[in-house]
């Protein structure tokens, strides 16, 4: 009988960076966004700059690490590497879409390091970027910095919703950051839609169109 062996996950590594190099890019960070997903809070984008051999230990794709784990790496990062964080609010995801809010957090990012080349974690490239940039699917699970891009983005974004969690408290973001768990939905239900909430999400809008009924 023949054993069956799963192919390993692919370790992000420094290739898509030293090709970029090669091509004469001189300022090269990895772009990565977290939030599209959440009721509640704003999208944020980080854009990292890092040298060759000179990453932390563990770096890998933030899905896949520990919060300890994770929490570590971004300390390495923040005191180490070139890092910028951006965010779009919940006033302009409403305003724009999420998808173009999350593109304008990460073109914040990479225009506040003044990089020249962008390594951009999807298949899409920002219309807005002030620089060259390439897409590559999945590649926080390829590209070290992109990788470093996605911990620092996770984790100032679930830091941002445990704050939240503090003001308004019952919809579990502090644990839930803000996505659509049972929990949220039940609060949601309970206890109303915050300031913090996207009113152009579904869960959210049912209920402010529920609200508005019940007043008339």
């Amino acid at each position: 009988m023949t054993a069956i062996v799963k192919p390993a996950k692919p370790t992000p590594d420094f290739s898509y960076e030293t090709e970029a190099t090669a091509a004469g890019a001189r300022f090269v960070v990895g772009v990565d966004e977290v939030g599209r997903g959440p009721l509640a809070g704003p999208v944020t984008a980080a854009a990292v700059r890092l040298l060759p051999g000179q990453e932390p230990e563990g770096l890998r794709d933030s899905k896949v690490m520990t919060a300890t784990a994770r929490e570590r790496v971004y300390d390495w990062l923040m005191e180490h590497a070139q890092v910028a964080v951006a965010h779009a609010s919940v006033e302009e995801i409403d305003q724009l879409n999420i998808l173009r809010a999350s593109h304008l957090a990460m073109e914040r990012a990479v225009a506040a390091l003044g990089a020249d080349y962008a390594l951009i974690d999807g298949n899409m490239i920002p219309r807005g970027l002030s620089c060259t940039a390439k897409a590559i699917v999945k590649g926080d699970a390829v590209c070290l910095s992109i990788a470093a891009a996605s911990v620092v983005a996770k984790v100032t974004r679930d830091r941002i919703m445990v704050d939240l969690a503090q003001q308004h408290p019952g919809y579990g973001w502090e644990s839930n950051a803000g996505y659509p768990t049972k929990l949220h939905l039940q609060a949601l239900l309970d206890f109303g839609v915050t300031p913090a909430h996207r009113r152009s999400f579904g869960p959210v809008h049912k209920i402010l169109c529920q609200e508005v009924l019940a007043s008339d």
